[in-house]
């Protein structure tokens, strides 16, 4: 389905349609989806994980409408580093298309640092304290909270690893706000938005724009909320639907091969969509998996990631430790020892206790090599990869 026509109810309708058309024709391979081996042993896959096909957009917060000049102001602020007192990093740096809008790097490096992506360094001794998280990909990052059979609500879309922020307008104030993200000691962390709307408010160019995209005189649309909304409609246009995958769920049974297929019953087997289900392959809930942290005592719970799009947006898990799938494999396939001591009434000292749902994983080395190929049928190479050839402040594009 496509839609042509603009206007807050006529984008809810057709989301509501295309999620409803989806979710039906999924339904027609439920019973071939729906985790055999989980069911037998008395694990039962929750409703909200079955498998549906990806929306072909995301849905918008009812005071945000997208628009064409949203999009567009929100691509040039995202590549701009005018919003950093610095003016030497930009959303991109982080989260560029190169790496799957990613870094590709197990930890970002953002103020103080040069050059882009993995080969990314710090410039000389930092005093800034160093980033712990991975850095997540904003494809389909508009999707965020959408299970199967539900409509999420763009505004409480859950944010980060900890999922402590919710909705991608809120989100985008943080890393603007962060000394070691964006902000540098180029001033205080409250002064930290105003300034970025002062210095985007003195260019000529960016003063049009948010007036064509906002409807309001020249002198008042430059405000932080519309700085945010612009950032959060560009983001919401990345989207990466069409998958093999997708395309197999509407009904193309050549979309997989013989092991991607095997894969998919692996997959549902050894109990993933206990956590990676939905259209999004994720519950989107917080999990305990044993996974270190700069905790006091190690423990926090993380958000289950997407599986849409792993090819290129390694590495993995919160901290980035994991470099390959194979890697990832390997580490939940040594879990089931953990999760015989922790669960089964084990010592705890060294080891808290770990989430319930591992139980219900199985996991098998012999079934990796199919399950690689199933993860690889979740990835679309056509999403949006343009990067501006300049920005309205004149300063220098990451390209």
């Amino acid at each position: 389905m496509i839609c042509i026509a603009a206007g807050t109810f006529h984008d809810r309708i057709c989301f509501q349609f295309t999620v409803r058309i989806a979710t039906f024709i999924s339904l027609l391979f439920a019973a071939f989806l729906a985790g055999r081996k989980a069911l037998a042993a008395g694990v039962r896959v929750p409703s909200e994980m079955r498998v549906e096909v990806l929306p072909q957009r995301a849905p918008d917060p009812k005071n945000n409408p997208t628009s064409p000049g949203k999009v567009a102001l929100g691509r040039l602020l995202f590549f701009d580093p005018i919003v950093s007192p610095t003016k030497e990093v930009s959303c991109a740096t982080c989260h560029h298309p190169r790496f799957g809008w990613g870094d590709g790097r197990a930890t970002p490096i953002g103020v103080g640092g040069s050059g882009l992506g993995p080969e990314r360094k710090f410039l000389a001794v930092n005093s800034l304290a160093p980033l712990t998280r991975n850095t997540p990909t904003l494809l389909n990052v508009g999707f965020n909270g959408l299970v199967a059979g539900a409509l999420p609500n763009p505004e409480y879309a859950p944010m980060f690893w900890d999922a402590r922020m919710h909705g991608l307008e809120n989100q985008a104030l943080a890393p603007l706000r962060s000394r070691e993200e964006m902000r540098g000691d180029g001033c205080a962390e409250v002064d930290a938005v105003e300034q970025v709307v002062r210095r985007v408010q003195a260019i000529a160019e960016y003063r049009e724009l948010f007036s064509k995209a906002f409807g309001q005189p020249l002198n008042e649309v430059v405000t932080a909320e519309h700085l945010t909304q612009a950032i959060a409609a560009f983001e919401r246009s990345l989207v990466s639907e069409g998958t093999p995958f997708d395309r197999f769920l509407l009904g193309d049974k050549s979309a997989l091969n013989t092991e991607q297929q095997r894969g998919l019953r692996v997959f549902q087997d050894a109990g993933c969509t206990q956590c990676h289900g939905g259209p999004m392959f994720t519950d989107y809930k917080l999990h305990f998996i044993g996974t270190l942290d700069d905790t006091a005592d190690g423990r926090r719970e993380f958000r289950t990631p997407t599986l849409r799009n792993l090819r290129d947006t390694g590495p993995y898990m919160h901290n980035g430790s994991q470099r390959t799938l194979r890697d990832v494999l390997i580490f939940y396939e040594a879990l089931a020892d953990a999760v015989a001591e922790t669960l089964d009434g084990g010592d705890t000292a060294k080891q808290p206790p770990l989430d319930p749902l591992l139980k219900a994983l199985n996991l098998n080395a012999d079934d990796f090599a199919a399950l690689e190929a199933f993860l690889d049928s979740l990835n679309d190479d056509r999403y949006d990869r343009t990067v501006p050839g300049r920005v309205p402040s004149g300063l220098p594009v990451a390209q």
